[in-house]
């Protein structure tokens, strides 16, 4: 297992380093890192690593989630409003609804199937996103029209969303019928998710206002209560509808609002841990990529990948109706809110270990999704926000 660690975390950061010299985004050498190593070539990244894989991703995604939370200011995303709002779900609708009209007639698959193709390739990735958002938000750039803000919190309720549709879909491919509880389930666990997660935060925040320790520490039980809020979403499925990851971005939001001159040490903190977290994030998600799936997809699977990409965009265009912001920073809210990686890397392969038809070309359509979109995503927001969006003057 070390080693293995060792190689991913050496030659992540070396090929993340070559393309950024090369003007391309680090996270594409990351991904490449993962399908060089990974068990479909070179192999080397040990079966101990892969079998725990799903859970080294969570706790990169829960880092930067938390990390996100100690940036974002409310009110500002009170000020972004109904457009926040509609960012949840809205994009995901448009792309779920052009991969039914498209993928029947570019891959010769039923209306269904589409549905469940759409409801794995609708969900945006927080892993890339997030970051991204963060660091215009540090920079100040489109921050006074809250413009990070909205896609930033889009993109943490967006993916709820889209797996009770892909729980959904997946139920009627195997004989379900549809459930109006699942769907009253999304508002239900956000909701819930918010108030433990406002509620942690600010026991947190007095805890840390009574007990003096090292930010150190501050961090580890941070972490640690964000585990817990995790492993609770698990084991109370079916029971509480609760959107752990929302909780946990909204802990952090809770203790900004409440201690923020200890928000800003601990968020320098979490910064430290990404520059780790984010390479076994995104050489993790390499790995679960076979390149033999992507050779069989064809031209046709990328036109579709492009095809619904522009539903999506649509579907934010949508969402802006209305606002006061300019065509530049449209068009750079629908660019950004493309990237797809974690949620395609976790759920790409579970059609076909249903032992749905639809499986192959499920999980074919993930990688494709994952290989075109993250990098591409990530590159077309470094290279559009100065020229969009306008900073924010002192």
């Amino acid at each position: 297992m070390l080693i293995s660690i060792a190689f991913m975390m050496l030659f992540g950061m070396m090929f993340a380093w070559v393309c950024k010299k090369m003007k391309v985004p680090g996270l594409f050498g990351m991904i490449l890192t993962g399908v060089i190593l990974g068990p479909h070539l070179l192999n080397l990244i040990d079966s101990s690593v892969l079998n725990i894989s799903a859970e080294l991703r969570r706790i990169a995604l829960i880092i930067i989630l938390i990390r996100a939370g100690l940036s974002l200011d409310i009110a500002d995303l009170k000020r972004a409003g109904r457009p926040a709002v509609l960012m949840c779900f809205v994009p995901a609708c448009f792309e779920i609804a052009g991969m039914i009209l498209l993928a029947p007639a570019l891959l010769g698959i039923s209306r269904l199937d589409a549905a469940i193709m759409g409801a794995v390739v609708g969900a945006v990735s927080p892993a890339v996103i997030v970051p991204k958002m963060i660091k215009l938000m540090d920079e100040t750039y489109g921050t006074k029209q809250s413009i990070p803000q909205m896609i930033l919190a889009g993109a943490s309720v967006d993916d709820v969303f889209v797996i009770v549709l892909f729980s959904t879909f997946t139920g009627l491919a195997q004989g379900n019928s549809i459930s109006i509880k699942s769907f009253l389930n999304i508002p239900v666990s956000i909701l819930v998710g918010m108030i433990v997660g406002f509620l942690i935060g600010y026991l947190l925040a007095k805890y840390f206002e009574r007990i003096h320790m090292r930010d150190t520490v501050k961090v580890i039980i941070l972490l640690s209560a964000a585990f817990i809020m995790v492993t609770c979403e698990d084991r109370l499925a079916g029971v509480i509808p609760f959107a752990s990851l929302i909780a946990v971005m909204c802990m952090g939001i809770s203790l900004q609002r409440t201690r923020e001159a200890v928000a800003a040490r601990l968020t320098f903190k979490f910064n430290k841990l990404w520059v780790m977290s984010e390479v076994m994030l995104f050489v993790l998600v390499g790995a679960t990529v076979d390149l033999n799936n992507v050779r069989s997809a064809g031209v046709s699977a990328v036109i579709l990948i492009f095809g619904v990409l522009l539903f999506r965009m649509a579907g934010v265009g949508f969402c802006l109706l209305g606002t006061k912001l300019n065509p530049k920073e449209r068009l750079f809210c629908m660019i950004a809110y493309t990237p797809k990686a974690t949620v395609q890397a976790a759920i790409g392969g579970l059609p076909l270990a249903m032992g749905l038809s639809c499986g192959t070309v499920v999980l074919t359509v993930s990688v494709l999704a994952i290989l075109i979109t993250a990098p591409l995503g990530a590159f077309m927001i470094d290279l559009t926000y100065r020229k969009f969006l306008r900073v924010e003057q002192d």
